[in-house]
């Protein structure tokens, strides 16, 4: 079976392949978690049912995503990671010449993006920010909310026990 990359506005065959979900080609919901899209990713490159790429340009799509993806996820990780420094190590090269270099450098990257996405995914980086060296989580919109409807009651209670003039 021959898996194409091209893309396509109509579907085809890689979004059969991914069983109608929308590939990592087109363009996503911002939402969308980037742990989730890097696993898919993988998965088309390291799943058991995949082929391998069956000319270059497909081999050359596989990893930009993949390098988008080491990207997206390096932003969630601390810079002195062991797996991030590896896998941008391995995005820093070039794509090798020839069809089974290139498909080894693919699986290379597939494999060093998997291991970052799941770092990333059991730290739980993603919700702390750095601020110094402390680490402090970040507050959530109903936390915000409730902390202004709060101060809002304190004052209507505060100025309804005054005295009345």
């Amino acid at each position: 079976m021959r898996l194409s990359l091209a893309h396509r506005r109509n579907g085809g065959q890689l979004r059969d392949r991914l069983g109608g979900r929308t590939p990592p080609t087109e363009t996503a919901a911002p939402e969308r978690d980037h742990v989730v899209a890097a696993s898919e990713t993988v998965t088309l490159v390291l799943g058991e049912d995949s082929p391998l790429p069956e000319n270059s340009a497909d081999v050359e799509d596989l990893v930009r995503l993949l390098r988008g993806h080491v990207a997206q996820l390096g932003a969630r990780t601390a810079p002195t990671i062991p797996a991030l420094l590896c896998v941008q190590q391995l995005c820093s090269e070039s794509i090798p010449e020839g069809y089974m270099p290139s498909r080894v450098y693919l699986v290379r990257l597939a494999e060093a993006t998997r291991e970052l996405s799941a770092y990333v995914e059991h730290s739980g980086l993603d919700s702390i920010t750095m601020v110094g060296r402390r680490r402090r989580p970040r507050s959530t919109v109903n936390v915000l909310c409730g902390t202004v409807f709060t101060i809002a009651l304190l004052c209507l209670v505060f100025a309804a026990s005054g005295p009345r003039t």
